[in-house]
């Protein structure tokens, strides 16, 4: 019967200690995944899609984004557009990058018109373009001023935010000389 207690007293102060361990690790495991990225990573699902080895932080941004094969339709469309000198020009600006999945979402007669007016394809352009640099820890309730002139929002938390309640961030916080760009699913329209 001795035996018995002294097992079952082992046993329970085990318990007692093992639960509260158990609870302070995934406590900590959930508060880490809320936490905010870092001000200096990438972050989101889409980042192990784009080529981890580069690194852009010394190139403007046009040349950072064509670091990237998925950035390459739009990098095509700022040329296009003529906005590389002044997307280059600029010191500190945050660019809302739609990749090419996006593109491929658009019909062939959708995008042949876009490319072929090249005002309304700069004003589409500008209008993923902030003029100020914009940190992780300001997109969980951001409004902010684009280079057409409209407003933008974004949202969300920890790692998972949203430009315009629409288009999912699906690589943030990419760093180039005079740019952070945020990699994004769709292309974001003007308003009228």
């Amino acid at each position: 019967m001795r035996f018995t207690r002294t097992r079952t007293a082992q046993v329970t102060a085990a318990v007692l200690v093992a639960v509260p361990l158990a609870l302070g690790a995934l406590a900590s495991q959930t508060h880490a995944q809320e936490a905010p990225p870092s001000p200096s990573e990438t972050f989101g699902p889409g980042c192990s899609a784009l080529s981890q080895k580069v690194n852009t932080a010394k190139d403007d941004v046009v040349e950072a984004a064509a670091a990237y094969p998925q950035l390459s339709q739009l990098v095509s469309a700022a040329v296009r557009a003529r906005l590389s000198d002044t997307l280059d020009g600029r010191p500190d600006v945050t660019v809302f990058a739609p990749n090419g999945q996006t593109f491929q979402k658009r019909t062939v007669s959708e995008l042949a018109a876009l490319l072929s007016d090249q005002e309304q394809l700069k004003k589409v352009l500008t209008y993923h373009v902030v003029d100020r640099q914009i940190t992780p820890g300001d997109l969980p309730e951001g409004s902010f001023t684009t280079l057409e002139g409209s407003k933008l929002t974004t949202s969300g938390s920890g790692t998972d935010f949203m430009v315009n309640g629409k288009a999912n961030i699906v690589c943030g916080n990419i760093k180039a000389a005079n740019a952070t760009i945020y990699v994004i699913d769709s292309v974001l329209q003007p308003p009228s």
